[in-house]
């Protein structure tokens, strides 16, 4: 889909985005896992947390039915480079979904391979999950998935007994399940899909398994396991498991706070304020607020309530007079490793250069981000480089122009918003990516005041 964006209308209002899909991954493991019915409310119909439901569906025959019944009912029409457009899509996410879970000791051998699509997260998670199970799967996904790292799991998951294969360090991979052993392991690169996958595995291993990482990460699955009631010890880069079986649960996944570094950085972008409702506070996800503060966005958080452990509630944001330059450093930059491509494009309307240090992770996402940040700003009249292993944004706005997503949801995303504040209208091809994680993120846009025109479907 191609849309056409004129700036000069303000972006405000009160505004809620879909659940968050880190969180949904997880606790459809959970749900499909425990012993007894979970009841979950507010999945996110994307297609990433669809992969995740159907591949629980092939191995916990329990749980298959409404697993099938929800993945089926949240498919949408048309997909695209490894993206969904599903304009109908928040329908089907605001049905609760009832799983019934028979334990982790019943998770069967899938009657074929396991397609996870464009879905890193549902690879990694599922890979430690049925580590530990009496199965041998072979994971498969499409052409950007088979691109992406996968030895960083299947690593610690031979250190704890089972058998790992990989094609030249990337998908297709063949799991075949063992009697698994805690282990120590310490990761060299911040991970939370690896740490996530170890635990899912520790779950059904023998002794205690130890985690430690160079710099924390989102913490969503010990957040969920502690509240749960597993014997989980988490520090700051540490997390320690022993075995466990959870029962069933109930739960709403609050709103994507990725999701909502867009919106806030459409506020600040025309000077406008913004209240963002039954938002995800969890401190892990919230680092991006402290780049957005340095650039000069000025945000207030109440949290209200908990669910399963992750504090739920409102974001407030202040109208910027003017935005500011800032460096992200290589330490930093694992903490806003979702949300560099919006901070990069809202760097092209401040004063001054933005540095992203050590960005090399980057170009292993759903694409060589690093790269399409640059060519992209480059597209839509800015000026950023890409010099080596970091990335550089000058801030001497956009002039308008046209731009290719490139089947990323977030670069789409990005790339809307920074043109809310460019010299002339600007035109973004690939937009149904967004669907991935934000459905109907045009509409929303729409909704708050922002110019579009949809030129071709």
């Amino acid at each position: 889909m191609n849309v056409r964006i004129t700036p000069g209308e303000r972006l405000s209002g009160n505004a809620t985005v879909p659940g968050d899909k880190s969180i949904a991954h997880r606790w459809l493991i959970l749900a499909a896992t425990a012993e007894g019915k979970s009841l979950l409310r507010g999945l996110p119909a994307s297609l990433d947390v669809r992969s995740t439901a159907a591949c629980l569906a092939a191995v916990a025959p329990a749980a298959r039915p409404s697993l099938e019944a929800w993945a089926e009912k949240a498919a949408s029409a048309a997909e695209s480079h490894g993206s969904t457009w599903n304009p109908t899509a928040t329908i089907a996410a605001a049905e609760p979904l009832e799983v019934e879970g028979e334990g982790l000791e019943d998770l069967h051998q899938p009657a074929s391979d396991l397609d996870c699509g464009n879905s890193g997260t549902s690879m990694r998670l599922l890979m430690g999950l049925l580590a530990g199970s009496a199965s041998t799967v072979r994971f498969v996904g499409d052409e950007s998935l088979s691109g992406r790292p996968m030895d960083r799991v299947a690593e610690p998951l031979r250190l704890m007994g089972a058998s790992v294969e990989t094609t030249d360090a990337h998908a297709p991979v063949l799991v075949k399940g063992a009697k698994l052993k805690g282990i120590r392991y310490s990761t060299s690169t911040p991970s939370a899909q690896v740490k996530s996958s170890v635990l899912f595995a520790a779950l059904s291993a023998e002794g205690e398994t130890v985690l430690e990482e160079p710099a924390p990460t989102r913490d969503h699955t010990e957040r969920a396991l502690a509240a749960l009631g597993a014997p989980v010890v988490s520090s700051p880069g540490r997390v320690g498991l022993r075995s466990f079986q959870h029962e069933g649960f109930e739960a709403t996944v609050p709103g994507d706070p990725s999701s909502a570094a867009f919106l806030i950085a459409g506020a600040a972008l025309t000077g406008s304020s913004m209240i963002i409702t039954d938002l995800g506070l969890n401190p892990s996800r919230m680092h991006y607020l402290s780049v957005m503060e340095r650039m000069g966005v000025r945000t207030t958080l109440h949290v209200e309530r908990s669910e399963l452990g992750e504090p739920v509630g409102t974001l407030h944001v202040e109208p910027a007079t003017s935005l500011t330059g800032t460096s992200i450093s290589g330490e930093e930059l694992p903490l806003v490793i979702d949300e560099v491509p919006v901070l990069a494009l809202m760097a092209t309307h401040a004063e001054g250069e933005t540095w992203f240090l050590g960005a090399s992770e980057l170009k292993v996402k759903e694409s060589d981000r690093l790269r399409a940040i640059a060519s992209g700003i480059w597209s839509l009249g800015g000026h950023a480089g890409d010099e080596g292993e970091d990335l550089v944004v000058s801030g001497l706005g956009l002039t308008g122009g046209r731009a290719d997503a490139g089947g990323d949801h977030r670069m789409a995303m990005a790339f809307a918003v920074a043109a809310l504040a460019a010299d002339a209208p600007c035109e973004i091809s690939g937009m149904e990516a967004a669907a991935v994680s934000f459905p109907g993120f045009i509409q929303t846009l729409e909704a708050l005041g922002a110019r579009i025109e949809v030129l071709e479907k």
